[in-house]
């Protein structure tokens, strides 16, 4: 193993080995999380981003494009294209708004609503192979959105006063 050119140094160092990155530890467990997934919807015809689409639209229907990229984190440069495919599979419908035409209302088919006790054994499969209790999974699911919400807040100013 390498060290530091300057043994000093050593400690601060150890900030960037490899196995105390916590981006890398959730970068692994969300390959590894998707994957599994995949796993249950590839024979579906389900990427698992179209997976998170149509939960959104199961707990809430004919939410505008901009309220799922909300609810997702994602912007509507890539939500576009996956609307667009799950419209094709017939799983969605859009709907233009009356008053505002660049709004765009995203509802449920009843091809999309069929699909969920299929995807239900999906994210069961996913719990199963967790091998965790549905208590400790929201648990961390709910540490993990801690997490993300905190994450921008206070870096700047901390880096700065060291």
């Amino acid at each position: 193993m390498k060290t530091s050119a300057n043994p000093q140094d050593g400690q601060a160092y150890d900030l960037l080995r490899l196995e105390n990155q916590l981006c890398f530890a959730l970068y692994a467990a969300t390959r590894a999380i998707a994957k599994t997934y995949r796993e249950k919807l590839t024979p579906l015809g389900l990427t698992y981003p179209q997976f998170l689409v149509l939960v959104v639209l199961w707990e809430t229907d004919g939410l505008t494009v901009s309220e799922i990229g909300d609810r997702l984190l994602l912007d509507s440069g890539t939500l576009t294209p996956l609307l667009k495919r799950l419209e094709s599979a017939k799983l969605v419908s859009r709907k233009r708004g009356v008053i505002d035409e660049r709004q765009v209302s995203i509802s449920i088919t009843q091809k999309g609503l069929d699909l969920r006790d299929r995807v239900l054994d999906a994210r069961k499969y996913v719990g199963c192979q967790l091998e965790m209790t549905e208590v400790e999974i929201l648990a961390l699911r709910a540490e993990l959105m801690a997490l993300t919400d905190r994450l921008g807040h206070h870096c700047e100013t901390e880096v700065a006063a060291e």
